[in-house]
């Protein structure tokens, strides 16, 4: 297996990136493709050596910023280290991508490059999300801020896959975000996906409310792309203000803040699972190949973490996997 890794994406590209690459290959299985700037790139390998039979460089002249128009920035720089991995996987060269670049930019080279898996309308950023009982899947988180029915039932389906092949679920319950529990409540949107996904052979157990997310009450959490990323982006403020609150107020008292060293243990085990750069990547699916986006401020953890996600993805076979289950389906995937 060869995974290509966009060495210029993120906000402390290169060098995260390269030590994320050297720590992945201390027990990851996958040989890496490394695009990017030879000037910027060349030096770095040198100060954190890689085994030469294990990783290949590809000169890429131009980088994708993260502030630049994504569909405008892929067209205009075809020499980007973005484009050129995205060929890379296109050719057959490598088995997935991963980059934690500008994510509509991922995205938009995914499409122009890649395709669509036959049959899906459009594809959704996806991830996994720490709750109560272990994690829920949740997609979209970003890829389509105004959605069809037809695609929050293909987000179901191809979520429903990846949860089972990938992540090890079996028959996962699939929700749809509403304000509501009940049948009815929710937007129109809303209110005409619920029937989609009801009328599928999905294991759909109906609304579910953001209360109902963190408690772990479905293991495929289905919404549009613009719900989806406020909810992350929300949970992660939240996740950071509790911790940081707690750190504020055990400081305060010298009682607590004894019997914190005693629970120091837990607190660590507290933020191993809130952390995200234990969760690596976001799978793009519905392209026509193994795309993992990571976030934009990833550190070297959180690199090696998402290529583990596209080993993963890989070693599932996941593009496959939901184009079978999009044939094998009736009713998704068609008009």
């Amino acid at each position: 297996m060869r995974i290509v890794v966009d060495a210029m994406g993120g906000d402390y590209a290169p060098e995260v990136v390269i030590q994320g690459v050297r720590d992945y290959l201390s027990d990851g299985s996958a040989d890496i493709l490394l695009v990017g700037q030879e000037d910027k790139v060349k030096p770095l390998l040198e100060k954190y050596p890689l085994p030469p039979d294990r990783v290949q460089f590809r000169h890429a002249s131009q980088v994708i910023e993260m502030d630049e128009h994504p569909a405008e920035a892929v067209k205009a720089k075809e020499d980007s280290s973005m484009v050129v991995g995205m060929n890379l996987l296109k050719s057959g060269e490598a088995d997935a991508f991963m980059s934690a670049g500008n994510s509509g930019g991922v995205l938009a080279a995914a499409l122009f490059r890649l395709g669509r898996i036959p049959g899906i309308k459009r594809p959704a950023l996806s991830t996994v999300y720490p709750t109560a009982t272990g994690f829920t899947f949740i997609l979209d988180i970003g890829a389509n801020t105004d959605c069809k029915p037809l695609y929050l039932q293909q987000f179901g389906l191809m979520g429903s896959i990846y949860a089972e092949r990938v992540l090890g679920v079996p028959n996962p319950r699939v929700g749809i975000v509403s304000n509501g529990e009940e049948p009815g409540k929710g937007s129109m949107l809303v209110q005409e996906a619920f029937e989609l996904l009801k009328n599928s052979n999905l294991n759909f157990i109906g609304n579910v409310e953001g209360k109902d997310i963190p408690a772990g009450m479905a293991d495929v959490v289905v919404t549009d792309g613009f719900t989806g990323n406020v909810i992350i982006k929300l949970s992660e403020g939240a996740a950071g203000l509790m911790l940081g609150i707690i750190g504020e107020e055990i400081r305060r008292r010298k009682v607590a803040a004894l019997g914190a060293l005693l629970a120091k243990p837990a607190f660590r085990a507290v933020k191993h699972r809130l952390d995200y750069a234990e969760y690596g990547g976001a799978p793009l699916l519905g392209v026509d190949g193994v795309v993992i986006i990571a976030h934009g401020r990833s550190n070297a953890k959180a690199i090696r973490n998402a290529i583990r996600v596209a080993e993963r993805a890989v070693n599932g076979r996941i593009v496959e996997q939901i184009k079978q289950g999009v044939a094998e389906r009736l009713g998704i995937g068609e008009e």
